[in-house]
């Protein structure tokens, strides 16, 4: 069975809205992807972010939604080329405002027939313009007086205007300078540019080899976008040499398909009108397309697929950046992890190698223990030595908390200085790093954090009393609870430290024989109460749990960096190259 005509639509209708699906998605990912960190890349995939949304918003997706609307040319050009008095000759009438006082298209003009009103009054094109519906005068007024006159403010606006020198199925829209003084104007062009089918672009005899033009001739050329370029006020003595040379620089930039009209230098009349004549060559050609519904539809086609295919190409470059984002995060973020576990490996290695045995604590646990007898009674006969440290601990109980004091301020010492070598360590990374250096901005990351010398304390301060409930806990069951725990929970708990602390690797001389030898007392003194095998899982769970203590201080300590990081929510790349593709395979079937 043969298509019909209607077959054919409603295939064109799903395609198209299967396109706008496609792109749809594509923003969303675009509009979800910022770019924190600042790596090279960053700076210009930002850029490229900016110009891919409006590209979309205020041409491509409207396009795919309404394929059969009527062209968009845009009449744009450099200051002073001619664009509005070339947009009068156009219509036959002046409505939009020309002369000598720069800018004189500040709030750009959309010129329509007003039939095709419909078209334009909604947020179809151009969604962040304002509308504002324009009248032309009964009676002519000289150019210099038509239109709005230049309004800083109201360059977020668009005047619609509806006459019927327009030719219905095409609207003309006159665009501020594209290398005027003001930024606005500049933005503003490059933005109603972008939303065109096709564009009209004014030059001159004296400027059409300017750099700022060329710029936006090549970009037209590199998305395929249908261009007439319109060579104003050639004197007719240089006519031939003029166009030539620049039909040939067309040629060598891929513009050779261009259609070029030229517009001699003629005097203006009472109204500041050209003669009819000389634009007349370019009024036929755009009647022409506007008549031409197949034409229209190619132009359209045309500019949609090399518009989808722009914002595909950089679409993969912003991928790319997103990819080196992730990169750069990913580094930093294990140049953290690296310092703080080395951070945590030292605090246990200096639990593990009695170095916490000298000073203090060495000699608290000497004062608790004593010497000379205790330790003869040690060596004598370890069978009797319940009895003898039953009766040696029977008067006042000897100072076991400044035991834990002494170890909590020891052990506190150890973290505290590993903790802020670790940030020392993360800063000056991170500062070496053009990404890192963004995130930590103006603040000192490199000692420790507020209130961390109390964490610190009162995480030890828990992992003793947890060390304490241990020791309660084992000496349930023991026929010697009443003798032991009923003096010495502390004492014990102050030996079952020792014990986690008593390898002596990094000890040297006299300080060996004492660490030792208090430490040997300390195990003695627990395997006598509870057994060797239970002293050997007490200690292996005091260290685990001190373990654990340590890790917890440490995350807390590395979340100040990781934190900046993870707030800065840099993305994979991953998903923009999936829609990259997408939107690439899509202007291959456009």
């Amino acid at each position: 069975m043969r298509a019909t005509p209607s077959d054919h639509a409603a295939a064109l209708s799903q395609g198209a809205a299967a396109a706008v699906d496609i792109l749809e998605a594509a923003r969303t990912e675009l509009a979800d992807t910022t770019l924190p960190l600042a790596v090279p890349e960053a700076q210009e995939a930002r850029h490229w972010i900016r110009e891919s949304l409006a590209q979309l918003d205020d041409y491509v997706i409207p396009r795919y939604r309404s394929l059969d609307a009527p062209l968009l040319a845009v009449v744009g050009g450099s200051t002073g080329a001619g664009k509005s008095t070339l947009v009068n000759a156009l219509v036959g009438y002046p409505v939009t405002r020309a002369g000598a006082i720069r800018p004189t298209t500040r709030q750009p003009i959309l010129l329509h027939h007003p039939q095709d009103a419909g078209w334009f009054e909604g947020h179809r094109i151009l969604p962040s313009l304002e509308r504002i519906r324009g009248n032309v005068s009964a009676s002519p007024v000289p150019a210099n007086q038509a239109g709005a006159a230049p309004d800083a403010q109201a360059i977020t606006s668009l005047v619609l205007v509806g006459h019927h020198h327009v030719p219905q199925g095409i609207a003309l829209l006159d665009a501020p300078d594209v290398d005027s003084i003001s930024d606005d104007n500049r933005r503003l062009a490059g933005q109603l540019l972008a939303a065109a089918d096709l564009w009209v672009f004014v030059t001159t005899a004296n400027r059409y080899a300017d750099a700022v033009p060329w710029r936006l001739l090549l970009d037209a050329a590199s998305r395929d976008i249908t261009v007439a370029v319109v060579l104003d006020r050639v004197p007719p003595a240089a006519e031939n040499e003029v166009r030539t040379d620049l039909q040939s620089m067309l040629d060598r930039q891929g513009l050779g398909a261009a259609k070029l009209f030229v517009v001699p230098e003629s005097p203006l009349d009472d109204l500041g009108m050209l003669p009819e004549e000389s634009v007349a060559p370019l009024r036929h050609w755009l009647g022409a397309l506007a008549a031409n519904a197949g034409g229209r539809a190619d132009v359209a086609r045309r500019t949609l697929n090399g518009a989808v295919n722009a914002v595909s190409i950089r679409m993969e470059g912003i991928a790319a950046a997103a990819a080196a984002q992730d990169l750069a995060a990913r580094e930093l973020e294990s140049s953290c992890l690296h310092e703080y576990e080395q951070a945590l490996i030292r605090i246990l290695d200096a639990t593990k190698d009695g170095a916490l045995l000298r000073g203090e604590v060495l000699a608290r646990w000497q004062d608790f223990v004593g010497t000379g007898e205790f330790f003869r009674a040690l060596e004598q006969n370890i069978g009797r030595m319940r009895d003898r440290v039953g009766a040696f601990f029977r008067g006042e109980p000897a100072p076991a908390v400044k035991v834990e004091t002494a170890i909590e301020t020891g052990l506190q010492a150890v973290i505290l200085d590993e903790a802020a070598t670790a940030a020392e360590n993360v800063d000056r990374r991170w500062r070496s790093d053009t990404a890192g250096r963004h995130l930590l901005g103006a603040d000192d990351l490199s000692g420790t954090g507020n209130g961390f010398d109390a964490k610190a304390a009162a995480a030890i301060r828990s992992w003793q009393e947890g060390l304490m409930e241990m020791i309660r806990t084992q000496g349930q069951g023991k026929r010697t609870q009443a003798r032991w725990l009923s003096f010495g929970v502390n004492g014990l708990g102050a030996a079952l430290m020792v014990v986690v602390f008593s390898m002596t690797a990094g000890l040297s001389g006299l300080e060996i024989g004492i660490a030792g030898g208090t430490a040997v007392v300390g195990q003695k003194l627990l395997e006598a109460v509870f057994g060797e095998d239970a002293v050997r899982r007490l200690a292996q769970q005091a260290r685990d749990d001190l373990h654990t203590q340590c890790q917890r201080l440490l995350d807390d300590e590395k979340e100040r960096f990781l934190s900046r990081l993870a707030a800065a929510h840099p993305r994979s790349g991953t998903e923009l190259f999936r829609h990259a593709k997408a939107l690439r395979s899509l202007a291959g079937a456009a």
